[in-house]
């Protein structure tokens, strides 16, 4: 009797062991489970990841457009216009002179001027104090120059009209040579000054040149070199 309860109990003990390996198995694979989906997950209240095979979403901004006005600048680079001003003739006074410009611009620095221009000369001290002696005809008197400068842009800038307004301007320099017909007779005549440039707007130029005009003369009996001053404004356009 007791042989077989031993037996009987040795037989449940044996089907239980292998019984509390396979749960003990099963419990343990699931709680490896439930930790590893625990830390994939994402924390609450955050969103999943992208996937990555859907294309990115994009935003259009809604920017109010401007109208821009585009300045057109001539590309050209003649000039022509016209100047009027003051010529001091040496020994035959002060008088207005007239005259034309046209000027070709080689580079931002450099450019290219030729000028014509006509004054009338006045009389000399002598032939004031002297009464009727007149050294040169009424026709004669007449003052006729044209030239043909090299010019530098040495100081560009801008001019200001109050706050709002800017121009483009420059001082250059001025340097050439030419004829000047006067008393009958042409001398050969070196000419150089300075300038001052402003342009208000994309097709038009003001000018003021300070221009000194040398040239050789024995009208009033002695070979010496003359200086004639000439201050002048003018206006050129831009073709």
């Amino acid at each position: 009797m007791e042989t077989g309860i031993r037996v009987l109990l040795l037989t449940a003990l044996l089907a239980a062991l292998p019984g509390c390996a396979t749960v003990r198995d099963w419990y343990h694979h699931r709680a490896e489970r439930r930790a590893a989906g625990a830390q994939s997950a994402p924390p609450a209240g955050s969103e999943a990841p992208p996937d990555e095979n859907v294309p990115p979403r994009v935003i259009e901004p809604e920017v109010a457009r401007r109208k821009i006005k585009v300045p057109r600048i001539r590309s050209s680079n003649v000039e022509m216009g016209l100047d009027y001003g003051a010529l001091s003739i040496e020994d035959f006074g002060t008088h207005p002179v007239y005259g034309i410009t046209a000027a070709y611009h080689i580079t931002e620095d450099f450019f290219f001027q030729g000028e014509a221009g006509r004054a009338r000369g006045g009389r000399t001290s002598f032939e004031t104090l002297g009464g009727n002696i007149q050294l040169i005809t009424e026709s004669e008197r007449r003052f006729t120059y044209y030239d043909l400068s090299l010019g530098y842009n040495f100081l560009p800038g801008e001019a200001f009209i109050g706050r709002g307004v800017a121009m483009t301007s420059a001082f250059y320099l001025l340097g050439g040579i030419g004829g000047t017909h006067f008393a009958g007779d042409t001398k050969f005549t070196v000419n150089f000054g300075a300038g001052y440039r402003v342009v208000p707007t994309d097709w038009l130029a003001l000018h003021i040149t300070v221009q000194d005009r040398v040239f050789q003369s024995s009208l009033l009996g002695t070979t010496k070199l003359t200086n004639n001053l000439e201050a002048r404004i003018g206006t050129t356009v831009f073709f």
